[in-house]
């Protein structure tokens, strides 16, 4: 291949990256955009894996001042030609850095015990110099000693990354630039495991220390998923300036673009796979700029690099919470499911856009969980419209990858509901020679479940399988070979052979079809002979059932068994 580089698949640190000479697709423009913006807090909103830790480490060794300059990082990048209104930056800032993206803890306990060893990191990593600089009075010494040596308070690190930036512009005789990465991992969290109020109140007063009541604050930089409410995390700061996926400013400074997803395919001469790469990672709408998952794109072209016999695979299934998709399927009502199948079938949904959010208020059944999906990445933006004073969006699911992971946790979600049913009284009924109660147990699961089609007939084939499975005594198998062709279900009770079931799906156009797709499925069943292997092979009775679908609805009817001689 003509380009050897390696790929920097969970590279996160921009010095490591470019010293090591691994493939970079350049987002330096960034930095000129930040500083001609000239905001003091700034928020970006993007979905996990799109290369924000990254970006904000690219921030990180483009100002902060070191012993050993950095700016041999930036030679030759989009930065460096702005020319030098903006690289007299280079290397002139202290520079706080923080990642609250481990902050994964199911106890609020366990989470602020991360949260001091984060800080104490931070303190340590700027001890040398402070010292040396001595600018602290003794009280000042002593509550930084503290930090470093666990005899903080817990109620004195709400304050810590404040308190740091006074002493870095004393030391350095220079106001700080902070970077909060991943600042709502914690609170995401904290509400899946339930102690979502005492981390909002953490979060805040970090908060308001370090970038409302901070005389040494120059800027500030914040990313995550969501941008959650003033209310909740931002009390009072009015300069905050957030950059979510529907803001057309600094759209394509996260994720891949077209022309830059089209110059890696190009560089590793991969360019004839670009079509498998637009459907299954791009389809991301970030302002008016085309984004691809980079995260995505990045293990792919390394697939198709190692000659992997599937590339194509959900990659970012892996690496991104799921939460919110499960918390979708498990506690979503009739409406919600409705809505649900419309998109995974291709469809979109038009919902007012909350800019604001508050975990606390999450409520699946709600017109908000519509802005949930957009922001961290489940669903796209085609186009938006004021409505009166709101903003609606018309949204729909991004690509092959994003598909695959609603029908995973649809399907995950099935199977556990599936197995908590003891006894289940479905294969009861199919047993038990009862077509009534088999069709109701059948048509209750439907309005339970979520549908999705790869086709019609494999899904609800698929469904009934799914349903009667799971029993230690009796074999479900599906196309098993019958007579002169192949049944859709057989349930099958091998140690006595008494009884076996053939059951042939349907699927009907309209709801008054129901009856005769039942009869044409028994009429199959026994011109195709699906019944006589059975008998054959020593079952005493054969069971047999025409099942219809159309929609929701289910019928079903039972032909006179089969019975040895």
């Amino acid at each position: 291949m003509a380009q050897t580089k390696p790929l920097p698949i969970g590279v996160e640190d921009f010095k490591r990256l470019v010293e090591r000479d691994y493939y970079f697709v350049d987002k330096t423009s960034m930095i000129k955009d930040l500083l001609d913006k000239n905001s003091m807090v700034s928020l970006f909103t993007r979905p996990r894996r799109f290369g924000k830790t990254l970006n904000m480490s690219m921030i990180q060794r483009f100002f902060e001042k070191t012993e050993e300059s950095n700016a041999h990082l930036f030679e030759g990048l989009n930065i460096s030609r702005a020319g030098q209104k903006y690289m007299q930056h280079q290397g002139q800032y202290p520079v706080i850095s923080v990642s609250l993206k481990s902050m994964k803890q199911n106890t609020y306990e366990l989470a602020y015990e991360t949260f001091k060893d984060i800080v104490k990191d931070e303190f340590r990593r700027h001890r040398a110099f402070i010292y040396r600089a001595n600018v602290l009075d003794k009280e000042e010494q002593r509550r930084y000693d503290a930090f470093l040596d666990i005899d903080a308070s817990d109620s004195a690190y709400n304050k810590a990354i404040g308190f740091l930036s006074v002493c870095l512009e004393r030391a350095y005789r220079k106001k700080v630039i902070i970077l909060i990465d991943e600042y709502d991992v914690p609170l995401e969290n904290s509400y899946f495991c339930g102690f979502y109020d005492k981390m909002v109140s953490l979060i805040r007063s970090v908060f308001e220390s370090a970038l409302k009541t901070n005389p040494a604050l120059e800027f500030a930089v914040l990313t995550g998923c969501l941008r959650i409410s003033k209310e909740s995390i931002f009390t009072g700061l009015n300069n905050l300036n957030v950059y979510s996926v529907t803001a057309s400013k600094m759209s394509d400074c996260f994720g891949f673009t077209q022309a830059e997803v089209e110059k890696f395919a190009e560089d590793y001469e991969i360019s004839d796979k670009l079509p498998q790469m637009k459907d299954w990672y791009d389809g991301y709408i970030f302002g008016r700029t085309e984004i691809y998952n980079p995260w995505s794109i990045l293990k792919y072209v390394n697939a198709v690099i190692d000659e992997d016999t599937v590339a194509c695979q959900p990659y970012w299934i892996n690496t991104s919470s799921n939460s919110i998709i499960h918390e979708l399927v498990v506690n979503s009502d009739a409406k919600t499911k409705e809505i649900i199948e419309l998109l995974m079938e291709g469809g979109n949904v038009k919902a007012p856009i909350y800019e604001d959010s508050v975990y606390a208020n999450l409520n699946v059944n709600s017109e908000s969980i519509w802005s949930f999906l957009l922001f961290t990445g489940y669903l796209k933006q085609i186009y938006s419209e004021l409505i009166g004073e709101t903003i609606y969006s018309t949204m729909m699911i991004p690509n092959r990858e994003v598909l695959s992971i609603y029908k995973r946790t649809i399907q995950q979600w099935f199977e556990e509901t599936v197995k908590k049913e003891k006894n289940p009284p479905l294969l009861q009924a199919v047993l038990g020679e009862d077509p009534q109660t088999v069709q109701n147990e059948i048509n209750r699961w439907l309005r339970k479940c979520i549908s999705f089609y790869d086709t019609k007939e494999s899904f609800y084939h698929g469904f009934l399988a799914g349903l009667l499975a799971g029993s230690e005594v009796y074999q479900v198998k599906s196309n098993r070979e019958n007579g002169d062709g192949r049944t859709d279900i057989t349930v099958c009770e091998y140690q006595t052979r008494e009884v076996a079931v053939v059951i042939e799906v349907k699927i009907a156009d309209t709801f008054r079809q129901l009856d005769a797709k039942c009869d044409e499925g028994l009429k199959q069943i026994r011109d195709m002979r699906y019944s006589e292997e059975l008998i054959d092979d020593c079952y005493r009775k054969v069971i047999r059932y025409g099942v219809a679908f159309y929609q929701k609805a289910c019928k079903v009817k039972m032909d006179e068994c089969l019975i040895s001689e």
